[in-house]
């Protein structure tokens, strides 16, 4: 598997904020470069067959105007789709509708960058609580797992070792480090840092099902 440190280290995230129409909504964008080009990293991110090898099973009509769903995560529509530049869907779970857009682009290196940008209406109170980690951390795994898949495409992914990962101290410190780099991108934003490393231990304790 891929290293802890440096996959944390690899990884870009910055938060934002935009007006819709319903109002204020948060932006997280999370972004990392691949040892691969634009059309394989397309292919890896939008084939139902090897989306299952670093994220999760996928069903329904993978085009623009279509359905989709993850097992057991959120569904949604497909509302623009431009091969092999960027997609976005709608991202609908739990009662709640927010919007995803995928971004890849070529890096001067050769290398192929992924980047995900998910805008959400939060409740102030569960944001104050817990921050972007909250939606951040889901996503540092999704990130981890392609990483892991494009070091060896052919390697299925077996959804227990995964979760024995999850809970191993491996695993403990990926969610820290991640939780800890959340927490610097909202400083960065302009939170006061003593308030966002509580919303970060908050996600931890959460991720990590020591809430109480």
């Amino acid at each position: 598997m891929i290293d802890v440190k440096e996959q944390i280290s690899e990884v870009r995230r910055t938060i934002g904020s935009r007006v819709l129409e319903a109002g204020e909504a948060r932006v997280m964008t999370i972004s990392q470069a691949y040892d691969t080009d634009v059309d394989d990293l397309w292919d890896v991110v939008t084939n139902p067959e090897r989306i299952p090898r670093w994220f999760l099973p996928v069903s329904g009509e993978l085009r623009e105007g279509g359905k989709y769903q993850f097992e057991g995560n959120a569904g949604g529509t497909i509302t623009r789709c431009d091969r092999p530049r960027s997609v976005a869907a709608t991202w609908e779970f739990g009662g709640g509708i927010s919007w995803v857009e995928v971004r890849i682009t070529p890096e001067a290196d050769g290398r192929a960058r992924f980047e995900l940008e998910h805008v959400a209406h939060v409740e102030d109170e569960h944001w104050e609580k817990y921050g972007p980690g909250a939606v951040g951390l889901g996503w540092e795994g999704a990130f981890w797992g392609l990483a892991n898949h494009l070091a060896a495409p052919d390697a299925p992914l077996d959804p227990a070792a995964v979760m024995a990962w999850m809970t191993s101290d491996d695993g403990k410190q990926f969610m820290r480090l991640s939780a800890d780099a959340w927490a610097e991108a909202d400083i960065a934003f302009g939170t006061e840092p003593g308030q966002a490393r509580r919303q970060a231990e908050n996600t931890l304790k959460a991720y990590l099902g020591e809430e109480h």
